[in-house]
């Protein structure tokens, strides 16, 4: 009697052969009734399954050679499908998954492999996707995981790196330069148009040197033309 008897589980499906010829739709969950020697079943996992992509070796569109690994998840969307339409499911996605990774990523600059990654996995999703559809296999993500770089190649980046921040520095510094330049050259123009204001930023800087040295003296050099009066008055007396 349990020969005639199988126990599906929620997540589970059974595709029957009936004298070799297929029956639709699939069965399941729960019990299935098989007749001996009659049918044949297979079962079949509605999961999301998790493929590991093997690391690949790609020249990309610059002529750099890269090794790269990738994660795909997908699922089963027709049982009948993916039993009917290919031999085996798992090593025919793993084989069109590894095929287009080679092909998109050797269609892109490195420089688009390092900081491009989700429109570059959204592009793989959609190949493998149309790919695997007529399998009844539903490819859901694509994930590019690592990219691996030659050591020559990594310490060239490095140098250009520091270059590109070296020369930021140098521009930041250069414009703030620059904008210090325009602040004085706006005070020149205040003080020639208003000469008093000379004075009193002479009076301040005094005032903050003072401060500085702790005394409370202060010595106010005075113009020549203020005091030749009373120099001339003494030479007289």
């Amino acid at each position: 009697m349990l020969g005639f008897v199988k126990v599906l589980r929620e997540y589970e499906r059974a595709v029957f052969f009936r004298f070799g010829r297929l029956l639709d739709p699939p069965r399941g969950p729960g019990l299935v009734w098989k007749i001996p020697v009659v049918d044949q079943i297979v079962k079949v996992d509605l999961r999301t399954i998790t493929l590991n992509i093997p690391p690949q070796d790609v020249i990309t569109k610059d002529n750099v050679p890269v090794r790269v690994n990738a994660v795909a998840y997908f699922k089963i969307v027709d049982p009948k499908d993916a039993i009917v339409q290919v031999e085996n499911y798992m090593s025919a996605t793993s084989q069109i998954a590894q095929t287009t990774l080679r092909a998109v990523l050797g269609q892109h600059v490195l420089d688009e492999l390092l900081s491009e990654r989700e429109k570059i996995n959204a592009i793989l999703q959609e190949i493998i996707d149309g790919a695997t559809g007529p399998w009844g296999i539903k490819v859901t993500i694509v994930e590019v995981k690592d990219v691996e770089i030659p050591g020559g190649m990594q310490k060239a980046m490095a140098r250009q790196a520091e270059a590109e921040r070296e020369r930021r520095a140098k521009i930041i510094n250069a414009e703030c330069e620059f904008q210090a330049a325009e602040r004085l050259k706006d005070a020149a123009l205040v003080i020639e148009e208003h000469p008093i204001a000379l004075q009193l930023r002479y009076l301040q800087t005094l005032l903050e040197i003072g401060a500085s040295s702790g005394t409370s003296t202060v010595i106010f050099p005075a113009p020549i033309d203020l005091i030749r009066p009373f120099l001339e008055r003494a030479d007289k007396e």
